[in-house]
C-alpha cells in the first residue's frame, strides 16, 4: 500500500528530533581528568598477551590496585608469550602508535602524569616512543616517564643491536626513573658490573645522561642476588644509594621484570622522596607473588625447575595492595 507525504513525514520525524537532540548534548567529561586520582593518569605502551602475564597484563593491574587510572597500549598482541611452542598475534608499527595519539589529541584526552614503557622491538617504534614523549611533555611538562629498556638478559640481547643506541642516545636522556637489570646498565653505560661498586658507578653514569632515578633491577655477585638503587635529587649532588638482597627462588617466571617497575612506579609516586621505600615494597611484593606462584604449582602437581612459570597476579592481589615488607634497603654510606 503505498504510504503518503504526510505519513512519510510522521515516520521519520523521531529519527530528525533524536538527532537534533544528540547535537545538542556536551560530551560527559572523562572523570579520570575531571576528578584525577591522588596517584595518577599512566599511558602504559607494552605488549600484550590474551594468556598469561606479561607487558602490560603485568602491568596495568597491579597499577590500577594501587590507585592509578591507566590507559594501555599494546605494543604486539599475542596468543601467548614467546616462550611455548607457538605464538600467534600482530605487532604494532611506529605509524599506528602514532594514529592512536593522535585520537587521543583529537578529544583532549592527552593529559598524562606518567608515562610507563616496556619491551620495544623495533627502531622505528622506539623512534614514535620518542614523539610520543615529546607530545605528552607539551600537554604535562612534569610528566614522569619511568622505562624499562628491556634488550636482554644473562649476556644474551633479544633485540635488534642498533636499539642500545637508540636507548642510550636517545631515550635515557628523556626519562625520570630507569630500570635496567644488569645486563641491560652493562649496555647502556658500557661498564662490566663485577662488583657493588660497579653497580653503584653505573648508576652514577646513568645518572649524569638523564634520569634521576636508577633501580638496577637484578645483579648477580658472588652468588647473590642484589638489587641496587639511586635517587640524585638535585643535579651535581651526590645520589642517595642502597641496596637490597633478595632471596633466590629456585625457578624460572614470565613477566616478573614488567611487574617490577610496575611497582615502582606506583609505589615510587607515593614515596618520591624514599626510593629505597618504594623499593622495599616492590621487591617484598614480587618475592610474595613469587613464592605463592611456586607453591601453587607445586600444589597442582606440576615440577617448577621443568620450565617457565606464569605468575599468579590475581591471586596475589592483597600482597600487591599491602605488602609486608621482609626485605629490608641497606644505605650505602
Amino acid at each position: 500500500m503505498p504510504i503518503s507525504l504526510t505519513t512519510t513525514t510522521t515516520l521519520r520525524s523521531p529519527n530528525r528530533n533524536f538527532r537534533s537532540r544528540k547535537s545538542r548534548m556536551s560530551t560527559p567529561p572523562v572523570l579520570s581528568l575531571a576528578l584525577p586520582s591522588d596517584t595518577g593518569r599512566v599511558l602504559s605502551i607494552q605488549s600484550h598477551t590474551v594468556q598469561g602475564y606479561v607487558g602490560n597484563k603485568s602491568a596495568v593491574f597491579p597499577l590500577q590496585l594501587l590507585g592509578y587510572d591507566v590507559d594501555p597500549i599494546n605494543s604486539v598482541q599475542f596468543s601467548n608469550h614467546t616462550g611455548y611452542p607457538t605464538f600467534k598475534g600482530q605487532v604494532l608499527n611506529g605509524e599506528q602508535l602514532w594514529e592512536l595519539i593522535e585520537g587521543l589529541e583529537a578529544n583532549d584526552l592527552l593529559f598524562y602524569t606518567h608515562l610507563l614503557t616496556g619491551y620495544i622491538g623495533s627502531v622505528s617504534f622506539l623512534n614514535t616512543i620518542l614523539e610520543v614523549i615529546n607530545k605528552l611533555r607539551s600537554v604535562n611538562p612534569n610528566l614522569t616517564y619511568v622505562c624499562d629498556p628491556v634488550m636482554g638478559d644473562e649476556g644474551k640481547l633479544y633485540v635488534p643491536e642498533e636499539l642500545v643506541h637508540v636507548y642510550r642516545e636517545k631515550v635515557v636522556p628523556l626519562a625520570s626513573m630507569l630500570t635496567p637489570n644488569q645486563f641491560e646498565a652493562e649496555k647502556l653505560t658500557g661498564l662490566r658490573i663485577n662488583s657493588e661498586e660497579d653497580g653503584r658507578e653505573a648508576c652514577a653514569i646513568l645518572h649524569a645522561a638523564g634520569p634521576s632515578k636508577v633501580v638496577i633491577t637484578s645483579i648477580t655477585i658472588g652468588g647473590l642476588l642484589l638489587l641496587i638503587g639511586s635517587h640524585q635529587k638535585e643535579k651535581g649532588q651526590k645520589p642517595e644509594q642502597f641496596k637490597i638482597l633478595i632471596n633466590k627462588i629456585p625457578a624460572y617466571f614470565t613477566g616478573t621484570g614488567d611487574l617490577m617497575t610496575a611497582l615502582l612506579l606506583g609505589w615510587s609516586n607515593k614515596y618520591p622522596d624514599s626510593l629505597d621505600k618504594a623499593a622495599e615494597l616492590a621487591v617484598s611484593t614480587l618475592q610474595a607473588l613469587l613464592r605463592r606462584t611456586l607453591d601453587d604449582y607445586k600444589r597442582a602437581g606440576y615440577d617448577p625447575t621443568s620450565s617457565s612459570l606464569e605468575i599468579r597476579l590475581i591471586q596475589s592481589q592483597d600482597e600487591i595492595r599491602n605488602p609486608n615488607v621482609e626485605l629490608k634497603a641497606e644505605r650505602y654510606s
